[in-house]
């Protein structure tokens, strides 16, 4: 029998928080999730007798980031050996990130090629939860910080290579609607290789945007008896921006997240996006149409300076991390619990927020072992203070130390 352990606080789980609850761990499983004067009537007659918290402490499921490209000065598309990707994985897990998404960004072929089977590597190991391909198939008027010279035409069997080469850990592929052959060609070879299209770095207007979006929402439907839905890659960042007058493809993102057609990315750090803008989108679209993501480079964790994302260099000032040519925000320098933490302050309820970090990524992943505090999943948590600072991470069972 393996050994159990009781994590008593606050506890969060997808329909509401338990203010005097516990989780009772058994080995890498979660066994029991309530209050703590329920435990013994559930069979856990010890749980009475650890010790409670009176301080505020919450309990959290392990955090799901679906887009993070690196962290601890470690960048997941400049990485050689897994070492370099593991370093970036680690400084986010610290911080309670226990499933991670490996994005990479617009490269050459030969190199995304190269990436992709590293990635794939530590996929297996389970150190990473999938990788995202961002490009090379955008917009080059909306790149932001992804290199224009390296964005190429729509190729559905280069699409095809790199999945196979993920060995069917590439989750997510982000593409420009505006192009007929993403919306087509690489789209059909993104569902039949088990991934999903993210609509995003688009300059596109709102007939490409749906017509993208219908394209998507049939090969999902036709290909995958769970009616996956695409994705939508950082909402309003990198896209033709909203106006009464010139609308672009935003309206129609927020439209499809309304009706469940599409999940919106939400990089809620209060730089990429105004917190109440995200408050916003979550009233419209509610929690289970919106993931909140890092979009995070190497320089999480890390103090401001010179850094490196793909082919360009970046330079941090005050925390903001911006093309060192051209001043376009090159990615996040947040974690996770910080957007949470960000998103909370800006309004949306805890409950929300923490749904929007955990079990909402988990099921754009189609993962029903992590995402929640619930009998059952993986014994993935997260325990904070008052105000979601990271107190102690456990990940498969196992305090996360290093």
């Amino acid at each position: 029998m393996t050994e159990q352990t009781v994590v008593r606080g606050r506890v969060v789980t997808p329909e509401g928080v338990i203010d005097d609850g516990a989780v009772v761990l058994d080995g890498a499983t979660i066994a029991w999730v309530g209050r703590a004067t329920d435990a013994a009537e559930a069979g856990f007659p010890g749980v009475g007798a650890s010790p409670a918290s009176d301080d505020g402490v919450l309990v959290l499921p392990g955090l799901v980031d679906l887009h993070c490209h690196g962290g601890g000065g470690s960048s997941f598309p400049d990485a050689q050996e897994p070492e370099d990707v593991l370093r970036g994985v680690l400084e986010h897990r610290r911080h309670g990130t226990t499933s991670l998404v490996a994005s990479l960004v617009t490269a050459a072929p030969g190199t995304l090629r190269d990436r992709v089977r590293l990635l794939a590597d530590l996929a297996e190991r389970g150190e990473i939860a999938g990788i995202h391909l961002e490009g090379p198939f955008l917009s080059t008027v909306r790149c932001g910080a992804q290199d224009p010279d390296l964005i190429i035409e729509p190729d559905p069997q280069l699409t095809a290579e790199l999945l196979e080469l993920g060995r069917g850990h590439v989750v997510t592929m982000t593409v420009a609607p505006e192009h007929p052959g993403n919306r087509d060609g690489v789209a059909a070879a993104l569902v039949a290789g088990g991934a999903l299209p993210s609509w995003g770095h688009t300059d596109a207007g709102p007939e490409d945007a749906g017509a993208a979006l219908e394209a998507g929402a049939a090969l999902l439907t036709a290909g995958d008896p769970r009616s996956r839905r695409a994705t939508v890659t950082h909402l309003f960042n990198g896209m033709h921006p909203l106006h009464h007058r010139d609308p672009g493809p935003i309206g129609e993102f927020l439209a499809a997240a309304c009706r469940g057609d599409a999940v919106v990315e939400l990089i809620g750090d209060g730089t990429h996006l105004h917190p109440a803008v995200v408050r916003e989108v979550h009233e419209l679209v509610g929690r289970q149409n919106a993931v909140l993501v890092t979009d995070a480079m190497a320089a999480a964790g890390m103090p401001d300076g010179a850094y490196r994302l793909g082919s360009q260099d970046v330079t941090v000032a005050g925390g903001v991390a911006r093309l060192t040519e051209g001043g376009a925000i090159a990615g996040g320098t947040a974690h996770l619990l910080d957007v949470v933490r960000t998103t909370v302050d800006g309004g949306v309820p805890l409950v929300d927020a923490v749904y929007m970090a955990s079990a909402g990524p988990a099921r754009v992943l189609g993962d029903e072992s992590v995402g929640a505090l619930e009998a059952g999943r993986r014994a993935d948590l997260l325990v904070t203070d008052a105000r979601l600072r990271p107190l102690r991470v456990i990940r498969h069972g196992q305090e996360v130390t290093a």
